[in-house]
């Protein structure tokens, strides 16, 4: 299916099968914590520290593809939300 016309669930499992299934070995030992971001139209992928960097080489190699952002070795690219120190107040 065209990536026009996937769903945003749909886009996610693509690019979390191609990481698996070529990525994830060749990357997560070295690179734990870098921003990785995969076309899923052709599985190419770019990485850096940054993810605007990375990002924008991978639009720059492919301006119509359809990317995913992950983060080596981790569930999520980044956690929303916060905590308080113990006794602080807004």
């Amino acid at each position: 299916m065209p990536a026009d016309r996937m769903s945003s669930e749909e886009i996610a499992k693509r690019a979390l099968e191609l990481y698996e299934q070529n990525i994830r070995a060749l990357v997560e030992p070295d690179h734990k914590g870098e921003f990785l971001v995969i076309d899923i139209d052709t599985g190419a992928y770019e990485m850096d520290t940054d993810a605007v960097v990375a990002s924008s080489r991978a639009r720059e190699r492919s301006p119509l593809g359809t990317r995913f952002l992950i983060r080596v070795g981790y569930p999520t690219a980044f956690r929303l939300g916060g905590r308080f120190a113990p006794g602080r107040r807004l």
